[in-house]
């Protein structure tokens, strides 16, 4: 049972890290042409040049004047967006197939009339991380039951280290990625900053270039160059939400892992001479 665990979760783990290298390619190389083909599409622009002055309250072209740090924002803006959707998929896949509430109910149930067969069968049609870490203690409690070497304290330790190790295949699953989120929430305002410090320069370089002071070309480059920290704050945004968001659903889950586990060693303790 271990092998073929480690087998799978070794094929899991590379199809995950697959999936995250694709994600950030494909997000960074979407975040560039959206930024040359879309904003910076010549009809967006004066003259149909896009070096020039956008045309008024054309927002894809005031944004594609924020520079080269543009592409990078949109693409964190893509990988929170990616991940999020990633995470949502996993979270409900893992809940399985019915409320989990009334499944856990269901289950202590059963365990307090003593019918484990039903409750393993209740766990195939659950599915699920929950029902996985509930179908290990069932099949260890049923071999315990009738192992006449060990006495009731051992057996009670056995069970309880099979949950921690199925709980621990789990976990990491659920887990997954949520650092990808939390690395945005932290980078993207530090890049917005950067690319409006840049944007700064340029147009202090500009002015000066110039000889004589220009009051609307400077606060034209001060507004574009303050797009990027415009975009990095909402990109830092949506990922501190999205990341807590989740970090709230895995720690309800893993208090009904918990829950569960504990009363499935309950009734073993209980039915244990």
């Amino acid at each position: 049972m271990s092998k073929t665990n480690s087998k799978g979760g070794s094929l899991g783990d590379a199809l995950q890290s697959t999936f995250t290298v694709l994600a950030i390619v494909v997000a960074f190389v979407a975040g560039y042409l959206v930024f040359k083909l879309i904003m910076g599409n010549p009809v967006n622009f004066e003259g149909n040049n896009p070096e020039g002055t956008p045309l008024p309250n054309n927002y894809l072209a005031i944004i594609y004047k924020g520079g080269v740090i543009v592409p990078f924002l949109i693409a964190l803006n893509l990988l929170v967006i990616i991940f999020s959707v990633e995470r949502a998929i996993t979270l409900t896949r893992a809940k399985g197939k019915g409320r989990i509430n009334v499944f856990v109910k269901s289950l202590q149930n059963l365990l307090d009339s003593n019918k484990i067969e039903e409750a393993a069968a209740s766990c195939d049609n659950q599915r699920g991380s929950l029902a996985n870490v509930m179908k290990a203690g069932l099949l260890r409690y049923r071999a315990l039951q009738n192992d006449a070497n060990l006495v009731k304290d051992q057996k009670i330790l056995a069970l309880q280290k099979e949950f921690e190790e199925a709980t621990a295949l789990e976990l990491p699953m659920l887990s997954r990625n949520l650092v990808i989120l939390s690395t945005i929430a932290s980078i993207s305002v530090l890049t917005g900053l950067m690319g409006t410090v840049l944007g700064m320069i340029k147009a202090f370089a500009a002015l000066a270039t110039a000889g004589a002071p220009d009051a609307l070309a400077l606060a034209n480059g001060i507004s574009e160059a303050l797009i990027n920290t415009a975009f990095g704050i909402f990109g830092s945004l949506m990922a501190i939400v999205m990341y807590n968001f989740f970090s709230t659903q895995i720690d309800s889950f893993t208090y009904k892992i918990d829950e569960a586990g504990f009363s499935l060693v309950q009734s073993f303790a209980s039915a244990t001479k």
